[in-house]
């Protein structure tokens, strides 16, 4: 089955052929670096990460470009307020960025390019429009002139004759239409700036993407990606000053993701409610952003709730308890042996279904629940005790192991040291749910010798106290109990 993949300038499902067979050329809108970015600017990371993992796994070659926007009216600002230039912002956030994003563990991009490295190629863009008569100068003030490009629109659906000023474009009474965007504007005192046909001035935000992605991929790439907050105006405006300047097509697939709601509103600044990346990690755990972002597909809208986290903690707890315990048996048996067919073939039948998700438009809600179903497959093989374990168990714990971490790899997820994350997952629900863990490891002991004692009574006692606090005991790895989550 070849790649599908939903493209936002036609609203339908296409067929991915890219321009050079077995090459990719992928763009991502990346962050304007001013400050800590919140979780919702994540999702484009990680899931562009796992597309790009995905398009490598079927043989393409991915040329990535993710940007830094660091000439922008917010750093500016920021360093106003600091007392410090532009640049000491900027690169701050852009480590900072890269401190959370290594934390994550996703792949490095082929390229991360700086607005303020590609200032010669904007100002030639800006050039070649004015030449073209697409763009007009007013005291050092460069405008691209919508009504030059009849298909503006093409991808946001809005009519030339439909924009008003004020809606989304800046107000400006030089302007000949409300819809006109800047490519090149002055700059005030202390602000950065450069020498440029106009006078001493910076790019306007919409000619940043376009100039680097010539640069860097060339006048036609595969694919865009970005938040869907940036079709308009962003994108919209991206494709005619592109297509007006070069008269190609200025990109075949746009590909967009949703919005993160925390709970069931939009994240805003104005409701209070806005999270870190940063923050959301040292709560919970870099692994626990990934697997919420991935459980979900990219175009729906994804609510981040105190649910959600403990759905997810339960889900991840399954999984990484049967990855303890394919190492503990690959550890504790010295005897090789044969995969169970009857596995291989389930877990075959699951690859294949995993396949046919990411191949349909990247379906990680699908992949998911696939990968989990393996999970389920490799617990009903019927591990025994340790000392009964054979080669037939290690070889299948072998198998498993290597098939998840295939997968998992593509999401950058499933990397975790088991025991230690598991340990990991328990603090963190004792958290959630407010458990005394005194109480609990008080519990466990006094359990353990009233089975020592073959107290039966007394042992099943102390056992129905802790399944009222929340604690599932087990024999079955060295862990002995944990907290229990809505999958136990």
């Amino acid at each position: 089955m070849s790649l599908v993949v939903y493209n936002t300038l036609t609203n339908k499902k296409e067929k991915f052929v890219p321009i050079e067979a077995g090459k990719v050329k992928l763009y991502l809108c990346g962050p304007t670096v001013y400050d800590l970015l919140h979780i919702g600017n994540f999702r484009g990371p990680i899931t562009f990460n796992l597309m790009r993992n995905w398009m490598e796994k079927c043989g393409m070659e991915v040329n990535f470009v993710y940007n830094y926007t660091d000439i922008d009216d917010k750093i500016i600002k920021k360093a106003i307020d600091e007392g410090v230039e532009s640049k000491v912002i900027s690169e701050r956030y852009i480590e900072e960025f890269e401190k959370d994003f290594n934390r994550l563990g996703l792949r490095a991009h082929t390229h991360n390019p700086r607005v303020s490295e590609h200032m010669d190629s904007i100002i030639d863009i800006v050039k070649g429009l004015l030449d073209k008569g697409k763009a007009y100068e007013i005291d050092g003030e460069v405008f691209f002139e919508i009504k030059t490009f009849p298909a503006y629109g093409k991808l946001s659906n809005n009519k030339l004759e439909d924009l008003q000023a004020g809606q989304r474009v800046e107000v400006d009474e030089k302007k000949r239409h409300p819809g006109d965007f800047v490519l090149w504007k002055p700059s005030k005192q202390g602000e950065p700036s450069w020498d440029s046909p106009w006078g001493k001035g910076r790019p306007g935000w919409h000619i940043e993407c376009s100039a680097m992605i010539k640069s860097i991929l060339g006048e036609t790439i595969d694919i865009h990606g970005g938040g869907i907050d940036l079709i308009f105006p962003h994108h919209e405006c991206e494709i005619a000053q592109g297509e007006g300047c070069s008269d190609k097509t200025y990109c075949n697939y746009w590909i967009h993701n949703n919005f993160i709601n925390m709970g069931d509103e939009k994240m805003s600044k104005s409701l209070g409610n806005i999270i870190s990346g940063r923050e959301f990690m040292n709560q919970y755990h870099p692994e626990i952003l990934k697997y919420v972002f991935l459980s979900a597909h990219y175009r729906s809208v994804l609510s981040v709730s105190n649910e959600k986290i403990l759905q997810t903690v339960s889900a991840l707890n399954r999984i990484y308890s049967s990855l303890l315990l394919a190492n503990e048996t690959i550890a504790s048996v010295d005897l090789d042996g044969s995969v169970d067919g009857g596995f291989v073939k389930k877990l075959d039948a699951l690859t294949a279904k995993i396949t046919k998700a990411l191949n349909d438009d990247f379906n990680t809600a699908d992949f998911i629940s696939y990968i989990f179903e393996g999970v389920r497959a490799f617990n009903a093989l019927g591990f025994a005790s340790k000392k009964k374990r054979n080669g037939v168990h290690k070889a299948n714990s072998l198998y498993f192991k290597e098939w998840l971490s295939s997968y998992g790899s593509l999401g950058a997820l499933f990397n975790e040291e088991p025991k230690d994350f598991l340990e990991e997952l328990d603090e963190m629900l004792i958290r959630l749910r407010e458990i005394d863990k005194s109480t609990v490891e008080g519990l466990v002991i006094k359990r353990n010798e009233a089975r020592d004692a073959k107290n039966w009574a007394e042992a099943d006692k102390f056992r129905d106290e802790l399944e009222s606090l929340g604690i599932e005991l087990f024999d079955g790895t060295s862990r002995g109990w944990r907290v229990k989550t809505q999958e136990n």
